[in-house]
């Protein structure tokens, strides 16, 4: 009985040790954070007394030195931001085009985009904003308003490659630019307007120009195969033939006229033949 109260007391120490321990190593886990955590479509930028070390962390836990590290995640997924910037047409038109850009920061070059630009909003304000703008107005001043809208894709392909040179030394990737929109003067958008109602009223005029030659075209076409029937007709219609078919139609009966006894047959009687086609003396 005395010996477990004695061996009790002998391990009181070591107890309380351990407990102190225990909370020594809980208290430097949650405020001193001896490792990092990056997420999913982040990298970890590390940094050593706030200098900026060429190691990348990956996704992942990574142990690390409280204190004296630190570490800045970014991330590197695809994103998208609008961009509304105005610009001059080669007419001098003056047009607000609204963009939508998709761009992701390079992996590989995640902690010198940091340490020269900054995270994702000084990416955005400090370098994109001013690039789109410029290399906006630098596409646009090679076309007229007209061109600006019928030729789009090709509008839309020339920014989306200068765009990408630009940004590519920060270290930023731009995956795809679109058009979204365009936006005139309200006088230009009047003209357009007017010009495209005057553009259907001529192809209005044009058809019906068209179908009215064509119609007389067919008319003289149908003229021309008439007196061509005609003509052949003429050609085949004989004495003999109307004759030959006179007689085929002959129901047998005679014409009917009207006499001082009534109706008699009219029979027309050719003197030769009541001569037998003898010749008189």
């Amino acid at each position: 009985m005395h010996n477990s109260i004695r061996n009790t007391g002998n391990n009181f120490p070591f107890i309380l040790y351990l407990g102190g321990g225990l909370g020594l190593l809980l208290f430097v886990s949650i405020f001193l954070r001896p490792f990092a955590i990056v997420n999913a479509g982040e990298r970890g930028v590390i940094m050593r007394f706030g200098k900026v070390q060429d190691t990348i962390l990956d996704e992942g836990i990574h142990p690390i030195m409280p204190v004296v590290t630190s570490v800045k995640r970014l991330n590197v997924r695809v994103q998208q931001n609008s961009f509304n910037a105005g610009a001059a047409s080669k007419d001098l038109q003056t047009i607000t085009t609204e963009l939508a850009v998709n761009w992701h920061i390079d992996p590989l070059k995640v902690n010198k985009v940091y340490q020269q630009v900054g995270d994702e909003n000084l990416i955005i304000n400090g370098i994109m904003t001013p690039a789109v703008s410029e290399v906006l107005k630098a596409a646009t001043a090679k076309k007229t308003a007209e061109e600006i809208i019928t030729k789009r894709t090709e509008l839309k392909q020339e920014i989306d490659n200068n765009l990408k040179n630009r940004l590519e030394p920060y270290g930023v990737i731009i995956d795809d630019v679109s058009l979204v929109n365009f936006s005139f003067s309200p006088e230009f958008s009047r003209a357009i307007e007017s010009k495209q109602i005057a553009e259907q009223e001529a192809k209005q005029a044009s058809f019906i120009a068209q179908k009215a030659t064509q119609e007389a075209q067919a008319d003289v076409n149908r003229a021309k195969g008439q007196a061509e029937a005609q003509r052949l007709q003429r050609l085949t219609l004989t004495p003999e033939l109307l004759q030959k078919q006179a007689i085929e139609k002959w129901d047998g009966r005679f014409p009917m006229v009207m006499g001082g006894n009534g109706a008699v047959p009219l029979i027309n009687i050719n003197p030769n033949d009541l001569t037998g086609g003898q010749k008189k003396n």
